[in-house]
């Protein structure tokens, strides 16, 4: 059974990124750019919500151009605050703006093996692997399709990771792989079988959509249908962008944030005028392009700069953040992918975003390393010991336990000790050992995260789901694939 969701919660650090005076151009900004320019919004269904709401559309190319009043006034209808729930009610997420949750990534399309050490294609094996993984770890929140089950037919192959995940996983589960109407009623009916129906669905959403942009300034009209769909269920959706610098973007990264929240808002507008309040977030993954080679970079000084004041603009407009950090794009999980990681995470939890994606994935979101999603869960403990702060109080203080001690003396004995011992963190990979001890064995921290890994993949077992729901789930799987 999966343990306790290790969450960062009421954060003691925080870091001002953005001055108010700077939100308030780029939400400018960002209005005038969809008022005027327009975003392309290639979905019929689409353009007539937004026509019906004042909006200009031009139907030949597709581009919608929206008021900025009609943008604000759909904003404030959305909730600031709901649960993702999971088949474990224990589990359940809350997005209240006081936690952050971290969670895996996808979908990629190569494994390394955790035994052979191969990398290879994924296939569905490998998303129920994972998902086992994930749900034995504490760090991790919620469960992302991580990998492509290449396997399995296209036309349901999102269908296939879900049911692998439900089966493997009493956490949360969230998906960026549905971008049909078919596959996403079928996913709402698979969600409304486990809960009992699609009104219980509604009241503890088990599954939430993710959907990319398409920079710059667009949408993929799939992923907008799937996701009215998904919004009139009440599955929370989030849209991402992931503007490159210089590329999909303007060079400068606020010209950036430009181009990526515009993208952002106007789909959630979308949502909520064809639904008000639904459960929308915001969620961006925004970095630089490499100007060597013209290739996605997955990490860098200006991807923890995005990273931190997305969640300051997500603020602003008052809905939950989902934030890209970790999936470095290191080959493997080495010095480049320790750097990535650790400022991505961090920066993103100093500005409070509420889900960190990212965990276990190399090569920008293309690799998934199990060696990787062990240690990016000791970064993140490590995150989240520091989001802790120092707490001060009499207590902590402890000026009766001092004058005990007295100078020359020594702490262990002491009740206040043992009460209180339990806070220091304690890693599980980083070497603390004598220098002789690790000269004689020369293993390390990747040795350790491999061990971890085989031991999970070879004995964890998560809470079973009942085998009438598995015949179920299959069922609707088939009836999409005739």
């Amino acid at each position: 059974m999966a343990g306790k969701i290790n969450s960062i919660v009421n954060p003691r650090l925080s870091l001002d990124i953005l001055s108010k005076d700077d939100v308030l151009k780029i939400h400018t900004a960002t209005l005038d750019v969809i008022e005027t320019v327009g975003v392309r919004f290639p979905s019929f269904k689409a353009l007539d919500i937004l026509t019906a709401h004042g909006a200009t559309v031009d139907r030949d190319t597709m581009i919608a151009k929206i008021p900025g009043r009609i943008v604000e006034d759909a904003l404030k209808t959305a909730p600031p605050i709901y649960t993702l729930a999971a088949r474990d009610p224990a589990q359940d997420l809350p997005l209240d703006g006081q936690h952050v949750f971290l969670g895996t990534d996808g979908c990629c399309i190569e494994v390394i093996d955790a035994f052979t050490g191969e990398r290879r294609r994924t296939t569905k094996k490998d998303s129920e692997d994972c998902a086992r993984v994930a749900d034995a770890l504490e760090e991790v929140g919620f469960w992302w399709s991580m990998v492509a089950a290449q396997d399995q037919p296209p036309e349901s192959r999102s269908l296939h990771e879900l049911e692998a995940a439900w089966r493997n996983t009493t956490k949360h589960l969230q998906t960026e792989s549905i971008v049909t109407e078919p596959e996403m009623r079928a996913a709402i009916e698979m969600a409304s079988a486990i809960v009992g129906g699609k009104d219980e669905l509604r009241k503890r959403p088990i599954l939430s959509i993710m959907q990319c942009t398409t920079s710059p300034l667009g949408h993929d009209g799939g992923s907008l249908d799937a996701g009215l769909i998904a919004a009139e269920a009440g599955l929370p959706i989030g849209y991402m962008t992931m503007t490159s610098c210089a590329f999909s973007g303007p060079v400068t990264m606020a010209g950036s944030l430009v181009v990526g929240n515009a993208e952002v808002i106007s789909a959630l507008a979308l949502m909520q005028l064809a639904h008000p309040g639904a459960p929308v977030y915001y969620a961006a993954a925004q970095t630089a392009m490499d100007l060597r080679t013209g290739g996605y970079t997955g990490g860098g000084p200006e991807d923890f700069l995005f990273g931190a004041a997305t969640n300051v603009l997500s603020d602003f407009y008052n809905v939950p953040l989902s934030m890209g950090a970790f999936a470095t794009g290191a080959k493997e999980p080495d010095w480049q992918a320790a750097i990535d990681n650790a400022f991505s995470s961090f920066m993103a939890s100093l500005t409070g975003s509420d889900m960190l994606l990212g965990c276990g994935l190399l090569n920008g979101s293309r690799i998934l390393s199990y060696e990787a999603m062990v240690m990016d869960c000791e970064i993140y403990s490590i995150v989240h010991k520091m989001m802790d702060g120092i707490t001060v109080n009499d207590d902590t203080l402890a000026l009766d336990v001092i004058r005990a001690v007295g100078p020359g003396g020594n702490f262990l004995k002491q009740k206040h000790t043992r009460a209180h011992m339990r806070e220091l963190w304690q890693p599980r990979l980083m070497d603390r050992r004598p220098y002789g001890q690790w000269e004689s064995k020369r293993d390390g921290a990747r040795d350790w995260a491999r061990a971890k890994a085989q031991d999970l993949l070879k004995n964890h077992q998560p809470g079973p789901l009942d085998p009438k729901l598995v015949a179920e789930l299959a069922r609707i799987i088939a009836a999409v694939e005739k």
